[in-house]
């Protein structure tokens, strides 16, 4: 852990003993393992989030009690994120997603709300939940058409972060449903999105045409 840090805030004996075990080159599956032996800790969390820094809050995130994360709260968790990079941000508010909000209806219901939030890790999340009901294969909900029309009509206007979730669910939605296919890859031709955006080896990259084509093909021949 960082000195500075940890020298700023007085942790419990608790606190201090999980933060000697994490440093910068503490991987994910280390801080599950960590998260699995603590099991549920809100208020640990809570002390581990106050640290500012990325890999205590990620584990924070793994180990908070999800009936406690209200929309005030959430609120307050995003507002704290803003001092990160603009990736660890992104990352930490998709941990939340992934391994707290959509593990209860409720907090799924106030996901559903945030199409139209203020804040963009909100929004972001709004759509990068559409898409998760999507790639995952289950049959998706019934918002399609309102989904395609919101997003021609916004995604250019949005900010960067919300942009991609928005292109990664139109991609999804091309590769799943035929009938709109067409119409998500003309979304991409016509924005332009990452058409000339480098990827890795073995990595399918985010231009809709060529996302919802090398997906698609991929499905087709299983």
């Amino acid at each position: 852990m960082d000195e500075k840090i940890t020298a700023e805030i007085k942790h419990s004996l608790k606190a201090e003993d999980i933060l000697a075990q994490i440093n910068s080159k503490t991987k994910l599956g280390e801080l599950r393992k960590i998260a699995k032996e603590i099991k549920k800790d809100h208020e640990l969390a809570l002390e581990l989030w106050s640290t500012q820094a990325f890999l205590p809050r990620l584990l924070a995130i793994l180990i908070m009690d999800k009936k406690l994360l209200s929309e005030d709260v959430l609120n307050k968790l995003d507002k704290d994120m803003q001092i990160h990079t603009f990736d660890e941000r992104n990352n930490l508010m998709d941990w939340l997603m992934a391994n707290q909000l959509t593990k209860d209806k409720k907090r799924i219901a106030l996901i559903q709300s945030w199409e139209n939030s203020p804040r963009a890790l909100q929004r972001r999340t709004f759509w990068y939940y559409q898409a998760r009901l999507r790639w995952t294969g289950q049959a998706p909900p019934d918002n399609t058409a309102e989904l395609l029309t919101a997003l021609e009509a916004n995604i250019m206007q949005e900010e960067p972060e919300v942009q991609w979730a928005m292109n990664f669910t139109a991609g999804w939605i091309g590769i799943y449903d035929e009938k709109n296919r067409t119409r998500c890859m003309k979304l991409g031709e016509k924005t332009g999105l990452y058409k000339d955006e480098m990827v890795s080896k073995g990595c399918t990259p985010n231009y809709l045409p060529e996302f919802i084509t090398i997906e698609a093909n991929k499905r087709h021949h299983i």
